[in-house]
């Protein structure tokens, strides 16, 4: 059987399947099949022969195995799986030269490109030719490793050109380029590698990040949608049911109006028919004494007639149709007064809405104006009449008498307020980091600045055109609203529970500080202080 190893695999294989044999079978022509295969042929044709020869048969032959020709088929299956199968691990360089079983390569060539186990490498060691070859740990693929223009080793690394070179080269084309062994250049490819993957990594993240931030901006703007449908639905649910109410006050005022016009005229065409039935029963008591001849008779039955029931002076009687002018318009002041009082209400829910948001601010004394004054605490500040000499900090307004406060805004909602009370003169608002402290500047959008401003003939917000505002008297506490993120700054009348002003359509990109500016004391006119104050939302 041991010579069973030097016959082909063909000697071994189906006809049918072309595979080794399985459970071989022999039939009376000589030809040899797996019995599966064999059966499967049979089953589908109408006469049974050999798929080989065609050779017919009367009956269907009765299969036996050839225990012979299986167990060769076995010995070769397990030979062929062993030629197979690699004796070197994956990350290993295998020897070039073994046939069938392969072996580890102990040493590479650099003269033959050849790697060569221990036993072909033999002649290497004895051979005086070979032993002048260059032996180096083994390598795959030699042929990549060599220089195509020297025939040498590549094993530098030129950082000119940044390609790797042989020792000829360094002679040669790259004789002024530094170079250093390619380990050096791998380690410092490899750290370079490292700090790509970990900046790409980074990049991953920020940008999953983004993604997350979009999605929860997404799923908040949808909430904030939600809620602002519900509460415009109960809004206009209210001014609609205030408009629906007038429309029936008007109707029902003009119903009753109506109504008493038809009952007038009622009751008069009721007395009028009375009176016309009490007249024609007073002709008809006049007919037969207009017709006696006799004048006794007639004298004497006419002194009978009772006197007439006394009538209405009809001429004079009239049935005036009612008036509707003023009706309507009656309505509509009530309206209008119902309607103010409803805003109210919705105005005032808008301030707690915000002042929800309520941030707590406190001066920065390290932006104010020299001549400015602030206090202990950080939360008022006027103008005073001495220069303060103080140290010359970039953060400090040198110009013009402005304070920043030490806080903040980057991000999300915020919310606080000032009193203005007793001021005749003031800017309020919010300011970028980046705005110019020293140098003379209009305070608008463009520069930095959303500011309103107040003189006691006017009310401005400071845009590029600047916005005159309703004049508001006795105003005294100003809100502040900041949306960082929808761009969006708006200012209330806190006392009077109003809405002043927003400017919408802003791009915010750095941090915004609450901005106070309460201007020249006047003479005094203008001594009193800005004051930021504790928000109270149930005022």
């Amino acid at each position: 059987m041991a010579s069973a190893n030097i016959w082909s695999e063909e000697n071994f294989s189906c006809s049918i399947c072309l595979d080794v044999f399985n459970n071989p079978i022999s039939t009376a022509c000589g030809h040899n099949f797996c019995r599966t295969c064999l059966t499967k042929f049979w089953d589908e044709q109408v006469q049974y022969k050999c798929p080989v020869c065609n050779k017919l048969f009367d009956t269907r032959p009765d299969l036996q195995i050839n225990t012979f020709l299986s167990e060769l088929a076995a010995q070769f299956r397990t030979s062929v799986r062993v030629k197979q199968q690699p004796c070197v691990e994956p990350a290993e360089v295998p020897c070039d030269v073994c046939t069938g079983t392969q072996l580890k390569a102990l040493k590479s060539c650099l003269v033959c490109l050849i790697s060569y186990c221990q036993t072909h490498l033999e002649p290497h060691q004895r051979v005086a030719g070979l032993k002048k070859h260059r032996l180096v740990e083994p390598m795959d693929r030699l042929e990549d490793r060599m220089c195509k223009k020297h025939d040498r080793l590549l094993e530098l690394f030129c950082q000119t050109e940044q390609v790797c070179v042989c020792q000829f080269c360094t002679e040669t084309d790259h004789k002024s380029h530094p170079v250093v062994p390619l380990k050096e250049g791998y380690e410092v490819k490899m750290a370079q590698l490292g700090k790509i993957e970990a900046e790409v990594l980074q990049m991953i993240q920020e940008r999953k990040l983004k993604i997350k931030k979009i999605n929860d901006t997404v799923e908040k703007s949808s909430k904030d949608a939600d809620r602002e449908i519900a509460d415009g639905g109960q809004v206009f649910t209210a001014l609609i049911s205030c408009v629906e109410k007038c429309r029936e006050d008007f109707n029902q005022t003009v119903k009753e109006k109506l109504k008493s016009t038809e009952k007038q005229a009622e009751d008069l065409i009721k007395e009028l028919e009375q009176e016309i039935q009490d007249l024609t029963n007073r002709s008809s008591e006049l007919k037969p004494i207009l017709h006696m001849e006799d004048h006794l008779h007639f004298l004497q039955a006419f002194r009978s007639l009772k006197d007439p029931r006394p009538t209405r002076y009809w001429v004079t009687v009239e049935v005036r149709p009612p008036s509707y002018l003023g009706t309507l318009g009656r309505s509509l002041d009530q309206l209008e007064e119902t309607m103010n009082m409803e805003m109210k209400k919705l105005r005032d829910a808008e301030l707690k809405r915000v002042q929800q948001y309520a941030v707590d601010v406190t001066l920065d004394p390290d932006t104010a104006h020299p001549l400015l004054i602030l206090s202990e605490d950080g939360k008022q500040v006027h103008h005073g009449d001495i220069r303060k000499r103080l140290p010359d900090n970039p953060k400090r307004f040198s110009l013009y008498i402005h304070v920043l406060t030490r806080q903040s805004f980057s991000s999300g909602r915020s919310y606080f307020e000032v009193q203005v009370k007793d001021k005749t003169k003031w800017y309020l608002g919010v300011a970028r980091e980046s705005i110019n402290r020293k140098a003379q500047t209009t305070s608008t959008p463009e520069t930095g600045f959303w500011t309103l401003y107040y003189d006691k003939d006017a009310l401005v917000f400071q845009g590029n055109p600047a916005v005159s505002l309703p004049r508001r008297a006795e105003l005294q506490k100003v809100g502040v609203f900041v949306d960082y993120d929808e761009g969006v700054v708006s200012y209330y009348d806190v006392e009077a529970r109003l809405h002043i002003y927003s400017v919408t359509g802003c791009s915010f990109s750095e941090p915004l500080y609450p901005f106070l500016c309460p201007q020249v004391h006047d003479s005094g006119k203008n001594s009193a202080p800005l004051i930021i104050s504790p928000v109270n939302q149930t005022d």
